[in-house]
């Protein structure tokens, strides 16, 4: 009874000394955190960017805990869980959460070395540090720590499976280069999926958790070989792996990602992401763990910056090209005209070269657009409902323009004389063919005609909102005087597409959360009717006219597709900027080639430059299109018109059949083309006394006074030279100057001149020269300088030369007209200044 009693006392000694001890333990450990909250402190998903198919564009990286894209252990491969239970946790699936025998391994090798060498943490405990912990806490290295890790990863052990445990680990560990999870650092290091790792590249990353920076093979490529080794080595040692499997994948060459993070489109995501944030705001964006659907087209992508880099590299490489052309970026949209989706976007060919200031996006930024602006001058001059509203009569398709010589007046009071890009003048044209063939002068005198307000109110209507105040602008505007993006013009063209409803661009499809849900989506839609359908359809098939663009551009140039399509192309002075756009029923795509700080690119147009890009591209991705016709709206017609002076045809002119919108037809029936009679031997007009076999039947031309001199120099035989008597029909359908009797043609008003001393002074003349109005006959001219007579004449032309003179100077035309009455011209002033 005594033994018994002894035995109870010394149980109830032990029991309370156990009991003592476990409560000093617990103290000593303190309140541990709840394991429920291991599923809460998992890092979240990062946001990921993808294309409309769903495909990955781009992981947003949290800085603060790096790039997370949780995958099932199903999808991680085999090697990658053996490397990194053989580097981490060698029997991992034998302990239950806490190895006995590797504590006592570490406890001895560090008690020899007298110093911590070597930890025993299981990856079970590993998670319970990184998960459970505070970041203080995982700083310290002391046994408080270790013991609270250890029991924190018992109590993990009998709530989850190992297979659990193992994806956990692989899901949330960090690799280095802002990568969480295996997934991540597949992306960041290699730029492929995890699930396509092979053995050689799940060793590097099973041995980067150790030390991330350390290891990180961009930065210590030897380094990371070397952990590489050892993590083999360790996988042979636990039998995962042969002697010669592991000599094999040391061997392998490894392939990193081409980029410092795998990103494609990269403009096109940078451009997202900032809307995003306004859309969402940036706390959320923080949070992680959405999925976001764009509207690009990877596949065209990847096709747009093949062809990008493909044509930029010809121009650098072309043998004929000057030895100091630089041709540097380009840029590219493409856009649904029916919907404003962006389908693809080049910013530039290499977003991480600063040499060319790659990562600004070439089709966001303010460029001159040169002669691609135009077709909204022309939308705007062929309204008739703008028209009418400010009292104009509308333009059509078939208006005739002198494109000659022209001094249009500035603001500043300087002459303004636009030139073509030919440095030629083509006489009398029609709209289209000015268009078509992107003729200056044409459509400065369009511009002027319905005025800068008119052209930059259309240009709104069509998206276009970098034209702000019409003080600031001259009639330049309409040859690429102002700045707009490749983005919002390539949406304007997208609208003559369509049918002129206003395109506004959209990137964003929806956005879902983690688990699915839609946080928010976008519906594409089209904005107002921004020109009518007539006005968009006659736009489009000036634009698709190849006969028309023929004369500049020739009859297989890069505009011509083969099948309908509509473009124009524009050029800035100096080759610094140069663009082609265009269209079929549903794709726009604009383009854009040029130099990030805006120097010359040295013989580079936009037929040349922008162009081929342009073709290759709407070949490669308007398949299955090709043979679509532009649907034509109705409320067109089609007349068949003179081809010159787009007037109902006569018997003698040629004629051609022109689309006009319903109610601008002409009306007026041809009288330019004239017959006459020459004397065959003299050249002279025929006369009574002509003999009948000398009498050769001609062809003359009433024409404006203005095209005069250019008929002349082309050999058209003037109804005036002719002898035929002109009735006032022939007139520039633009220009009507029947009010003004007398022009001088030159000087230009209010031009300045500087005397050289490198030049003998007699070589140093000005030519002074004028013309008559139209309807207006001269008997005789005399030319003014400063008020003294400068040279008679009774017959055109009517053209002298001055020696400059340092001073203010003056001139004027006076003159008789055949019935008698003297006509004169305003003064033209000039200023010649000493050397």
């Amino acid at each position: 009874m005594k033994l018994w009693r002894r035995w109870r006392v010394t149980l109830l000694i032990l029991l309370t000394a156990l009991l003592g001890g476990a409560a000093l333990f617990a103290r000593w450990l303190g309140p541990l955190p709840n394991i429920a909250l291991l599923d809460a402190r998992v890092a979240p998903p990062s946001t990921l960017i993808l294309d409309r198919h769903g495909r990955l564009l781009y992981e947003v990286a949290d800085p603060k805990r790096g790039k997370h894209t949780p995958l099932p252990l199903a999808r991680i491969p085999l090697a990658c869980r053996q490397a990194t239970i053989a580097t981490e946790d060698a029997a991992f699936y034998s302990h239950p959460g806490v190895d006995v025998w590797a504590i006592a391994r570490a406890f001895w090798q560090n008690l020899r070395a007298g110093q911590t060498i070597s930890g025993a943490s299981t990856l079970t405990q590993q998670l319970a540090r990184n998960l459970l912990l505070s970041q203080e806490e995982r700083d310290q290295r002391t046994l408080r720590r270790k013991a609270r890790e250890a029991v924190l990863a018992l109590k993990i052990e009998l709530r989850y499976g190992k297979d659990d445990l193992l994806a956990l680990y692989l899901n949330q560990t960090y690799y280095g280069h802002y990568a969480v999870g295996l997934e991540a650092a597949a992306q960041g290091y290699f730029g492929k999926s995890a699930a396509e790792l092979d053995l050689a590249e799940c060793a590097l990353l099973a041995g980067l958790p150790q030390w991330p920076q350390g290891y990180n093979p961009l930065e210590n490529p030897e380094a990371a070989h070397a952990r590489q080794a050892t993590v083999l080595g360790l996988m042979v040692k636990h039998g995962y792996l042969t002697a010669e499997d592991a000599a094999r994948a040391a061997r392998e060459p490894l392939r990193f990602a081409s980029t410092p993070f795998p990103i494609l489109a990269p403009h096109f995501v940078m451009y997202v992401q900032g809307l995003l944030e306004e859309e969402l705001g940036r706390e959320r964006l923080e949070q992680g763990g959405l999925r976001v659907y764009t509207t690009l087209d990877a596949d065209w992508q990847a096709t747009a910056e093949n062809i990008v880099h493909y044509r930029l590299r010809q121009l650098k490489e072309d043998p004929e090209a000057p030895p100091d052309r630089r041709v540097e970026n380009a840029a590219l949209v493409a856009l649904n005209p029916a919907t404003g989706e962006i389908l693809a976007m080049v910013g530039s060919p290499d977003y991480f070269d600063p040499r060319i200031s790659g990562a600004v996006n070439g089709a966001l930024a303010l460029r001159q657009p040169g002669s691609s602006i135009k077709p909204i001058t022309y939308a705007a001059a062929f309204d008739p409902d703008r028209a009418a509203r400010h009292g104009y009569a509308p333009y059509t398709s078939a208006t005739m323009v002198a494109d000659v010589r022209t001094v249009f007046p500035t603001r500043e009071g300087t002459p303004y004389v636009p030139q073509n890009y030919d440095l030629e003048y083509h006489g009398p044209v029609l709209l289209r063919q000015a268009l078509a063939a992107s003729l200056n002068i044409p459509a400065v005198k369009v511009l002027q005609y319905v005025g800068l307000d008119d052209f930059m109110e259309q240009a709104r209507r069509l998206g276009i909102r970098t034209f702000d105040d019409s003080a600031r602008y001259g009639l330049a505007l309409t040859l690429g005087g102002g700045e707009v993006r490749l983005l919002d013009l390539t949406a304007a063209y997208a609208a003559f597409a369509n049918g002129g409803r206003q395109v506004m661009p959209i990137s964003l499809l929806r956005v879902e959360d983690a688990q699915g849900r839609v946080v928010r989506s976008w519906e594409p839609r089209l904005g107002p009717q921004a020109a009518s359908p007539q006005v968009a359809y006659l736009i489009t098939d000036i634009l698709s006219d190849n006969a028309a663009r023929a004369s500049a551009f020739g009859e297989t140039s890069p505009l011509y597709l083969g099948f309908p399509a509509a473009a124009k192309t524009g050029t800035t002075t100096d080759w610094r900027d140069n663009w082609t756009l265009g269209y079929i029923p549903n794709l726009a795509v604009g383009v854009w080639v040029g130099n990030a700080d805006n120097a010359p690119m040295l013989d580079v147009s936009g037929i040349t430059g922008a162009a081929p890009i342009w073709r290759d591209v709407m070949f490669a991705v308007a398949r299955g299109n090709r043979e679509r016709a532009f649907p034509r709206s109705a409320g067109l017609v089609e007349v068949e018109v003179c081809a010159d002076t787009g007037l109902l045809p006569n018997d003698l002119c040629p004629r051609r059949t022109e689309l006009f919108i319903a109610g601008t037809e002409p009306t007026a029936r041809d009288e330019s083309y004239r017959l006459s009679f020459i004397d065959a031997v003299t050249g002279e007009p025929a006369t009574e006394e002509t003999p009948q076999e000398r009498r050769v039947q001609r062809i003359a031309r009433v024409l404006p006074a203005e095209l005069h001199e250019w008929a002349r120099q082309h050999g058209i035989l003037l109804a005036a030279d002719a002898g035929v008597r002109a009735s006032g029909d022939g007139k520039d359908s633009i220009k009507q100057e029947a009010t003004v009797a007398l022009f001088l043609t030159s000087p230009d008003p209010n031009a300045a001149f500087r005397l050289s001393p490198a030049l003998p002074a007699e070589t140093q003349r000005l030519e002074i020269a004028a013309r008559p109005g139209d309807g207006v006959a001269l008997a005789r001219l005399t030319l003014l300088a400063d008020g003294v007579p400068l040279a008679d004449f009774a017959a055109p032309p009517y053209r002298a030369w001055w020696p400059l003179q340092a001073g203010f100077h003056e001139f004027r035309a006076i003159g008789i007209d055949r019935d008698g009455r003297e006509v004169a011209s305003a003064p033209v002033r000039i200023t010649v200044e000493k050397p």
